[in-house]
């Protein structure tokens, strides 16, 4: 699987997917950085194949009414620290990634994921 993560969340978490043996970038590696747009997000993700990683409720509601990006986790974990952004991922991420083989979008929050499509 490939993971693309966006600005609001922290690097440490594209290096820990990588670290799994994932392929993930974080938009400080795009040319535009974290000024990349959510549109250039998901035209990237669909190009690429890539789940997009956000706290962006844009990207939901963009998937809602048009099925992009190519798939996508959808963090509502609040003002986590990146600790706790990290250890939810390492706690969770067999199921995550079971949930990604089928699902399009799920979403975390601090306790619980859901597969929402």
């Amino acid at each position: 699987m490939k993971f693309i993560i966006d600005a609001q969340l922290p690097k440490r978490l594209s290096l820990l997917l990588i670290s799994r043996g994932f392929d993930s970038i974080h938009t400080t590696e795009l040319e535009k950085g974290n000024f990349t747009t959510d549109k250039e997000l998901i035209e990237i993700s669909i190009r690429e194949s890539r789940i997009v990683i956000t706290k962006d409720s844009d990207f939901y509601n963009a998937f809602l009414q048009k099925a992009e990006p190519y798939k996508l986790i959808f963090l509502k974990v609040g003002n986590a620290s990146t600790d706790e952004i990290l250890a939810i991922f390492s706690k969770n991420m067999e199921l995550i990634l079971d949930y990604l083989t089928y699902n399009f979008v799920i979403e975390i929050g601090p306790k619980n994921i859901i597969v929402i499509i």
